[in-house]
């Protein structure tokens, strides 16, 4: 697949999964909560194939696990810590992809990427939660509004086949713009955190492109989900803490 192709398409499950998590945040948490784990499967079981690490199927299983546990517990813990046992989920995830490592022994290719690699995986995968946890936290109309916007806008941004260095400014600059201007019109956020908020998630997911745009071997389509989906989970916690920090 070629990588403007591959980009294009990653966009476009990204935009769907970020629509998703904001559509679905309107039914409440339990249903949010379900879609965030449809997502952190689909991201946990490709990431192995979109890195090309050994045990993909092992790998894969505990890093849907580990989001799927993130994002019940967001959805079912009293507040107005959301995230209270995030970190335990990412913690199990880490213990279990390094038992994995020890079980495959000693002489085994590449353990220390698939290490790392799969721990990364686990980060992303329960970050996730963070989309439950900011609708919860301050409503569905405010910050998630925001970040589901201008994720939307970044993504898009990045199916264009241009160069990083034109497309990551470009990506910055279009999602810190289009956060404020939805602030203004659907939500009661002021300007300057929407702005922050925007011009942030912009960045990570301009890092994330530039990632993928680095390989040279052929993307599997369970690591092109993968690909779509992880920053966009990510994308969730890292709105949830500027709700906390310049609004809640």
């Amino acid at each position: 697949m070629k990588t403007w192709i591959g980009g294009a398409a990653a966009a476009g499950i990204g935009v769907a999964g970020t629509a998703a998590l904001v559509v679905s945040s309107l039914a409440g948490p339990s249903a949010q909560a379900a879609v965030a784990v449809v997502l952190a499967a689909a991201a946990g079981i490709g990431w192995p194939y979109f890195l090309g690490i050994p045990a993909k199927k092992t790998n894969g299983t505990i890093l849907a696990l580990a989001g799927a546990a993130a994002g019940i517990s967001a959805a079912a813990v009293a507040g107005p810590e959301y995230l209270f046992w995030t970190p335990a989920a990412i913690a199990f995830g880490l213990m279990a992809v390094t038992v994995v490592q020890l079980i495959r022994g000693t002489g085994q290719s590449h353990r220390l990427e698939s290490a790392l690699g799969a721990s990364t995986g686990v980060l992303l995968c329960c970050l996730g939660a963070g989309w439950i946890a900011t609708a919860r936290l301050t409503g569905t109309g405010s910050m998630l509004i925001v970040a589901g916007i201008s994720t939307a806008v970044a993504l898009l941004v990045g199916a264009i086949n241009w160069p990083d260095t034109i497309i990551a400014p470009l990506a910055v600059v279009f999602a810190g713009l289009a956060a404020p201007l939805a602030a203004l019109v659907m939500t009661d956020i002021s300007v300057i955190p929407a702005t922050v908020a925007g011009a942030l998630i912009g960045a990570v997911l301009a890092a994330v492109r530039r990632l993928n745009r680095t390989r040279s071997r052929p993307m599997p389509p369970a690591g092109l989900m993968a690909l779509a989906l992880a920053p966009v989970l990510a994308v969730g916690s890292l709105a949830y803490f500027i709700d906390k920090l310049l609004l809640y």
